[in-house]
């Protein structure tokens, strides 16, 4: 059974944050019983900070800025307008590689950048991806990913800078990270790439590994519409 692929809403139609955290609850239920196909929710968030299971006290916004703290790894970043942000919630096969799959995802990201000029590549010690340091800065993020795994299945995925606003980044320690600074398709090319723009072709290479990144199985119905939640605190 091949992925689904949901585009659930790009700018200026942006999906809230907690709304989309249920979603993929409700979802990951689906896919753990079988009822759903592997799925991959792509979209734009309006702006907000999420913790991860590593944030650090001293890690948070001093100015009490909103904070929503969710089970991936990682540490503290930002989601906002302007960043492809895509959540694949798949079975992975046995036995269970959290770090293969992280792995396949980077090179995904890897892969879609270049094809946008950029020559981003990984960092030992850290994950997501990566522009090392040249005459325009030092090595910098242009990709964050967080993942969570439960009953096989997983959650969260990654972040893609392509048009955002850097500046609330200032804010924060991304991801813990002192030594590093950001970076966005758009900065790096010098044109603007928007998610949309990026979409397909993230589709694209995700459908190309989906054989490596999860198992493949049919659901035991027909595919129903998304299970938004019916409210959200």
């Amino acid at each position: 059974m091949s992925l689904s692929f949901e585009r659930l809403g790009f700018a200026p139609h942006l999906v809230d944050y907690r709304a989309a955290l249920e979603l993929q609850k409700n979802v990951h239920r689906e896919v753990v019983a079988g009822e759903r196909a592997n799925t991959v929710l792509l979209l734009e968030h309006p702006p907000v900070y999420t913790a991860g299971r590593r944030t650090e006290a001293h890690e948070y916004p001093d100015d009490g800025t909103e904070v929503v703290e969710i089970g991936r790894g990682g540490k503290l970043t930002y989601h906002g307008p302007g960043m492809l942000v895509g959540y694949p919630i798949v079975r992975l096969t046995t036995p269970i590689d959290v770090v293969r799959f992280v792995r396949l995802l980077e090179e995904i990201i890897l892969a879609v950048v270049a094809d946008f000029g950029v020559p981003a590549t990984t960092v030992a010690g850290r994950s997501g991806a990566w522009v090392l340091a040249d005459e325009h800065g030092p090595d910098r993020k242009i990709a964050a990913i967080g993942v969570q795994v439960s009953k096989r299945a997983t959650m969260h995925g990654f972040a893609l800078n392509c048009s955002n606003d850097l500046r609330p980044f200032g804010r924060i320690i991304p991801c813990g990270i002192t030594d590093a600074s950001v970076t966005s398709l758009s900065q790096e090319t010098g044109r603007l790439v928007t998610p949309e723009a990026v979409v397909a072709r993230m589709e694209q290479e995700i459908s190309a590994r989906q054989d490596e990144l999860c198992e493949q199985f049919d659901p035991s119905g027909l595919p129903g519409p998304l299970p938004w939640p019916t409210a959200v605190s």
